[in-house]
């Protein structure tokens, strides 16, 4: 299929043509392929980029054109743009797929690029799906750029920090463009119906579950436009509508940005104790196709991350939770992860224990190697003995209190405090015994005459 708004600057403007209509001695062009814009002012939706105040109108007005990646999901208008930017600034516009594209079908771009440039004329170098090309395919922009032969402009849907290389970001310019909202799709609409000549048989509501379908992607909405002109009926409802059409599949690639979105949006709503927001996120995920088990160990992380010892019964919450699901499956098993997610959102919250374990991780970084007291050592043999392994032990049973108060740090070492228990949750109650115990060590310490 077509991009949604990709006119070729070599081709002329084709007038709107009825949504079966067919050019002449050829198949019917797509409806998204008729209703492709010719300025960058007709582009809908990205009037953050190419508004008045936008990054992409200031580039234009300053005559001088910069290699882009444009961030964005499906059918928002990446080609479109990067078709539309080429006919402004009067460049030659190539486009290949990184999917289908080689070393030498590169090869070949750079050499008619830099023919074109010797000419005295400019390409604009489009690149779909770049994040597709490996480290060393992407650096071989890299020369091509710096002397001017092309300007490249990139689509990816995935995100550039991750998937292309800091070369060739510190040489780019990253744009992200937005799902199309309602007021947009609505506009692609009225556009439909202009073109074929007559209203979609939608009443309002229908109009509305329409766009809902499409979830932000123009091109799917004028895709299932086509098949509502095709049907040849005078009305669809709401509820006929979603037996009749394909709802659009949400955007989630379970390796990709989808994935770590939604599971960070899932963490932080249990972390602000939001359980209506923490059952929606994982909804999103487990109807996207995410694996469960994935999701219980990451909510099985929450409970000690997020709530610790506040709530003790949370990590067993999850791990229930996790053998529940491995012994009913799916569907019925997801029940039991959203009752662990209601649970930790609902519990008090403390992140104590994590706070803790760093701060503990990093003195053991700091202290290398440092060996434990003599006392704390068992000494099972005779040369141990004598070197003084166990000399000076307490045991703390045999203590009035059942606590000795001795020293557990290495020699030397400072003693520190990592865990400080919350107010929170049974936190509460650890904190009363860790101060008795902490009381205590020091009028041990003083009987010792240690302090």
């Amino acid at each position: 299929m077509a991009d949604l708004f990709d006119p070729d600057p070599a081709t002329p403007a084709q007038p709107a043509a009825p949504a079966q209509g067919a050019e002449a001695g050829g198949a019917p062009r797509p409806l998204a392929d008729r209703l492709r814009p010719e300025r960058l002012e007709d582009v809908v939706g990205q009037e953050h980029l190419l508004g008045p105040e936008g990054p992409l109108a200031a580039m234009l007005a300053g005559g001088a054109p910069s290699s882009l990646i444009l961030w964005g999901p499906p059918g928002v208008g990446k080609t479109t743009i990067a078709r539309l930017l080429a006919r402004r600034v009067d460049m030659t516009f190539v486009q290949v797929s990184a999917i289908f594209a080689g070393v030498a079908e590169l090869r070949k771009v750079f050499d008619a690029a830099r023919a074109r440039r010797l000419n005295g004329r400019g390409t604009l170098l489009f690149v779909d799906e770049i994040h597709r090309f490996n480290k060393a395919q992407q650096d071989s922009f890299l020369p091509h750029m710096e002397d001017g032969s092309i300007v490249l402009v990139g689509a990816t849907t995935e995100n550039p920090s991750f998937e292309l290389n800091r070369a060739l970001l510190s040489r780019a310019q990253v744009l992200t463009l937005r799902p199309l909202g309602p007021e947009a799709l609505e506009a692609l609409l009225a556009r439909a119906e202009a073109a074929a000549g007559r209203a979609l048989p939608l009443d309002k509501a229908g109009r509305a579950a329409l766009i809902a379908m499409a979830d932000g992607d123009g091109r799917a909405l004028l895709n299932m436009v086509e098949q509502l002109f095709a049907l040849g009926v005078r009305h669809v409802g709401a509820d006929e509508l979603s037996r009749r059409l394909s709802r659009r599949a949400p955007l989630y690639d379970k390796s990709g940005d989808g994935h770590y979105d939604l599971i960070s949006a899932l963490h932080k709503s249990v972390r602000a104790s939001d359980p209506d927001a923490a059952l929606y996120w994982l909804a999103r995920m487990l109807s996207a196709g995410e694996d469960p088990r994935y999701v219980a160990r990451r909510v099985t992380r929450m409970a000690v991350e997020d709530i610790g010892l506040a709530d003790p019964s949370a990590v067993q919450q999850c791990l229930a939770a996790w053998e529940s699901y491995e012994r009913l499956g799916s569907p019925e098993g997801e029940l039991a992860l959203a009752q662990a997610v209601l649970h930790l959102a609902l519990a008090p919250k403390s992140n104590a224990a994590y706070v803790a374990w760093k701060a503990a991780l990093a003195a053991a970084r700091e202290t290398g190697s440092m060996p434990p007291p003599k006392a704390l050592v068992n000494a099972p043999t005779r040369l141990m003995k004598e070197l003084g392994h166990g000399e000076g032990y307490v045991y703390d049973h045999d203590a009035e209190d059942g606590f000795s108060g001795q020293n557990c740090f290495p020699d030397g070492m400072e003693r520190r405090r990592f865990y400080v228990p919350v107010e929170r949750g049974f936190e509460r109650e650890l904190a009363r015994r860790a101060a008795w115990f902490e009381k205590r060590r020091r009028q041990r310490a003083a009987e010792r005459g240690e302090e």
